[in-house]
């Protein structure tokens, strides 16, 4: 049996909703990790817990120090800075390798997410379907074929970029990124991948400034 048939373990398992909750905030950011509890409220005994926070402290989602034990990482705006910086190179790519692989079936997804996206906003304006947005993105990875690309951002970033997303909703701005999405697809659509990947980097960089400022005022007010 290869790598990829291998069927996943227990601390695999356990590693992903680990993972599910640290992303959506249920383990807070900073917050002390107690295995007992977390043995217990999953229901498995230490070794494969301690094999699922090892993996977990691989993604940088869980950190150690001396004399303090695991913790749920907490998100500096320097770390910030450097996962949306190999963010933008990296989709920039994706874009100009997307914009001449891009199926229609592709295509007709992505409008049918932005759509959805524009009803969400509609019904709720103010509201941002995060995970549409990222849903988003990740249609544009796929579409580059590229499956080099493809693993980099979505095993290696995407992880750490929903935690941040989800730290730092507040203070979003919907329409202007809904415009942007609008204007990549239109790009994409045209076969455009130089437009496409500039466009792209202007949106993650107005989505890093925004969040930036987001965390950067959550900073202030924990030690104000």
């Amino acid at each position: 049996m290869t790598d990829t048939q291998r069927q996943p373990t227990l601390a695999d398992q356990l590693a992903d909703k680990l993972q599910i909750a640290i992303v959506q905030g249920e383990l807070r950011a900073g917050s002390k990790i107690s295995e007992q509890d977390l043995a217990a409220h999953y229901g498995v005994s230490r070794g494969p817990l301690r094999e699922a926070l090892q993996k977990l402290e691989r993604r940088r989602l869980v950190v150690r120090a001396p004399h303090i034990g695991a913790r749920i990482a907490r998100l500096t705006a320097e770390e910030l800075n450097d996962l949306y910086q190999v963010r933008a190179e990296l989709e920039a790519m994706a874009c100009r390798l997307a914009a001449t692989r891009i199926s229609g079936h592709q295509l007709a997804q992505l409008h049918q997410l932005l759509e959805r996206q524009q009803q969400v906003f509609n019904n709720q304006p103010g509201d941002y379907a995060v995970h549409d947005d990222i849903d988003f993105h990740l249609g544009i990875i796929h579409a580059s074929g590229n499956q080099t690309l493809i693993h980099t951002l979505t095993d290696d970033l995407y992880h750490l970029l929903q935690m941040y997303r989800n730290q730092c909703s507040a203070g979003r701005r919907p329409t202007e990124a809904l415009k942007q999405h609008r204007r990549i697809l239109d790009a994409l659509s045209d076969g455009d991948g130089e437009l496409a990947a500039l466009l792209m980097r202007r949106h993650i960089e107005s989505g890093r400034a925004n969040t930036e400022q987001v965390l950067r005022t959550q900073m202030e007010e924990r030690l104000g």
